[in-house]
């Protein structure tokens, strides 16, 4: 019987872990609007971003702030990995940081032209730490990081333009 109970608490926790990894932050107003301070009607400064039960086996957190809605198709506004997987907050400076959709090696916040757009906040937790030297691009990531997700942690938030 006690065989029968370890692996049933075993999968309870692999499960609940799995359904439980989240990443949170003020980027997002409990409207579901942008915060202003991280655009360029702001400081632009890059936000905190808090994450919760990254899954067990995970080796870096990497993490990506896209609008899908941009007229050019996916633009990315900022590209991070190799961060620790042992974090509670993940702010400036932490991991390697990606080339952006401007071409620069920086977080550049919500800038909208016209229009509403939406965008997405992601972290992934990966079973490895990705061999990329800082300044690739986002492509360049995100297939170095596929077969490597354990998990993807999503926020979205909206802000429109002009």
């Amino acid at each position: 019987m006690f065989k029968e109970l370890k692996y049933l608490l075993l999968f309870c926790c692999i499960s609940s872990n799995a359904f439980a990894f989240s990443v949170q932050s003020d980027l997002i107003g409990v409207d579901g609007k942008i915060n202003v301070l991280y655009t360029c009607k702001g400081s632009n400064q890059s936000p905190i971003l808090q994450v919760q039960d990254v899954p067990m086996g995970t080796k870096s957190l990497a993490l990506t702030l896209d609008d899908p809605d941009a007229p050019s198709g996916l633009w990315t506004h900022w590209v991070v990995w190799n961060i620790p997987p042992n974090v509670k907050y993940i702010k400036a400076g932490m991991g390697i940081t990606g080339r952006n959709s401007w071409s620069n090696i920086a977080y550049q916040g919500p800038c909208p032209p016209t229009g509403l757009h939406h965008y997405s906040v992601k972290l992934y937790a990966l079973d490895t730490l990705l061999h990329l030297p800082a300044g690739s691009n986002s492509d360049i990531f995100r297939q170095n990081m596929l077969g490597h997700v354990l998990a993807e942690a999503q926020a979205m938030g909206v802000m429109a333009g002009k």
